[in-house]
């Protein structure tokens, strides 16, 4: 009767603390309202098999427990009950992938008008690239990164001489314009996280990985690596900004682009010629 109780105990405190807990989602800013929703599809479906299933074995806890005299009855199999299983298994599995496959179906299906927006993770910050005036990010390699060329821009490809380059620091986005989010990694495995826009994604070295999404309000979210990166993985957060089409205008005026971060640095205030001031006087 004690272990009956405890199994009827754990299902109302499970439940109750479902229902009444303060840990939740944060607040979405993104088009990705399909995916709570599966994920509250999949709570409530997993979470009936779970009280039916502990219940159930409270019932047969005190049912069939231990009194003298009584023989327990022994059936080797049950076709009936083997097959209503395998049905209801069937129906709650079908019920949790579906709205998956739906979500995921959207998921990599990235809208033409979306703008590619590429971010760089290493040991242990976030850097990102943005189209220039063309529209068009330039191809870059692992192999071209170096101190003057932190991100491995091709310096070959015209595309990339406007791209704007943000190294360790804030990523800037417009609000209700989607975005293709391109995914490098210069080290080791991260992920690209933002509570509020749902989406993520693995950064593998060697790979390009992607998601889209569309910010739905204006705000600061915190960025975290949801990948177990090294010693520094805790520390490794940034922060996207979503602005207004005329504040993400004024910001992204404000930042380098490739050509402008590779060009030669002019050395003297006039980069006069050595001895050139000595034969003037």
């Amino acid at each position: 009767m004690a272990i009956a109780l405890v199994l009827v105990l754990i299902v109302v405190g499970s439940v109750l603390f479902h229902v009444l807990s303060p840990w939740w989602w944060t607040p979405i800013a993104s088009n990705w309202g399909y995916i709570d929703s599966t994920l509250v599809i999949t709570f409530w479906i997993t979470g009936a098999v779970f009280t039916a299933v502990v219940l159930f074995m409270a019932y047969c806890v005190y049912r069939f427990r231990h009194k003298e005299g009584a023989r327990a009855h022994y059936e080797p199999e049950s076709r009936k009950l083997e097959s209503w299983l395998t049905a209801i298994t069937a129906v709650g599995v079908a019920a949790m992938l579906a709205p998956g496959l739906f979500v995921w179906s959207q998921f990599i299906s990235v809208p033409k008008d979306a703008t590619e927006v590429e971010v760089v993770a290493q040991q242990w910050q976030w850097s990102y690239r943005l189209p220039g005036a063309d529209g068009k990010l330039g191809t870059s390699n692992a192999r071209l990164v170096s101190p003057d060329n932190p991100l491995g821009v091709n310096p070959e490809d015209p595309n990339g001489q406007d791209d704007v380059v943000v190294e360790a620091a804030d990523l800037h986005l417009p609000v209700d314009k989607p975005v293709k989010v391109l995914l490098r990694s210069l080290d080791v495995l991260h992920d690209f996280y933002v509570p509020e826009f749902r989406a993520k994604m693995d950064m593998v070295p060697g790979t390009v990985t992607y998601f889209w999404f569309t910010p739905t309000r204006t705000g600061t979210f915190e960025v975290l690596c949801a990948e177990l990166c090294g010693v520094g993985h805790a520390f490794m957060r940034g922060a996207v900004l979503v602005d207004t089409e005329q504040d993400y205008t004024t910001w992204l005026q404000q930042q380098s682009t490739f050509a402008q971060l590779s060009a030669p640095a002019k050395v003297g205030a006039l980069a006069e010629p050595a001895g050139t001031a000595a034969k003037a006087e």
